[in-house]
């Protein structure tokens, strides 16, 4: 699933390409899921002859910000991505949604398993307002997430992965984030000493500026991986230490291999040497 630097690449490049200040001239919608709860004929009456002001994201949303102060707020979940093409170019059998623009360019959306959501809502601050501080702003300090963590009782890899508590981030980053800092994902919240809270403040925002960097992380070759609007691969599989390398031996400490454990349903990436239970 893309997470803040593949959410964040995908935006920097629709920036890039002008997309801020082109008018949505017509939309065209193939799998009705995708622009929900909206019909496709509502959809496209609300977006069509729209300017499109701004184009940012928030948390793992890409959201385009029109003139009348309404928003579509464009979410990849699994195998979403979006494509700038010229108008004629032959459609994808996964290119669900498509907005063509006043510049003679098409945006449209390609998501293998139709899990991905381009949605028009007349309140964006509504939707968006509820989510997680950004890992990467100024003031997410690890004294914050210190007061964050002292009141909940969960184990620290589902809350960091609820985007209610914390945004952006996902299993990726997350398992990197909590390896770096030495922390078992299934420790409680609040069992987090000082120290350990400071490491994770500094290993979330590292990891995830190295993604950034990498311009995001695409793991295999197939359709379903995550590609640029540009096209190009996000290169940080490579500066990957411990997902999805289950029996290599973990980088840091070389005395153990990562393994591959679940933790609240997700599967979880980490060196049982380095990655304690108990806390220090």
């Amino acid at each position: 699933m893309p997470e803040l630097p593949e959410v964040q690449t995908t935006v920097d490049d629709l920036n890039r390409a002008g997309l801020p200040g082109r008018t949505i001239t017509a939309a065209r919608v193939f799998w009705p899921a995708s622009v929900s709860p909206l019909s496709p004929a509502v959809f496209r009456r609300r977006v069509t002859g729209r300017r499109i002001e701004v184009v940012r994201r928030r948390a793992k949303f890409i959201v385009l910000d029109f003139s009348g102060g309404d928003a579509v707020l464009i979410h990849l979940r699994m195998t979403g991505k979006l494509m700038l093409k010229e108008p004629g170019s032959p459609r994808s059998r996964h290119e669900h949604v498509i907005l063509i623009l006043d510049d003679a360019l098409e945006l449209r959306f390609h998501d293998t398993r139709k899990f991905g959501r381009v949605r028009h809502t007349r309140n964006a601050a509504r939707i968006l307002a509820p989510l997680g501080p950004e890992p990467l702003d100024r003031r997410f300090t690890a004294k914050r997430l210190a007061e964050m963590l002292s009141r909940r009782k969960r184990q620290i890899k589902p809350l960091l992965l609820d985007q209610h508590f914390l945004a952006g981030l996902g299993n990726i980053y997350t398992d990197e984030a909590l390896w770096l800092a030495r922390i078992h994902p299934c420790r409680r919240a609040d069992s987090l000493c000082q120290e350990e809270v400071a490491a994770l403040h500094r290993a979330i925002r590292r990891v995830l500026r190295q993604g950034l960097r990498n311009m995001g992380t695409t793991l295999g070759n197939a359709d379903a991986n995550f590609y640029s609007v540009a096209g190009r691969r996000g290169r940080n599989r490579d500066r990957l230490n411990v997902f999805r390398r289950t029996g290599q031996k973990c980088p840091r400490c070389r005395q153990s291999t990562v393994v591959r454990i679940v933790v609240g349903q997700r599967g979880t990436h980490i060196c049982p040497h380095c990655q304690k239970m108990e806390g220090p």
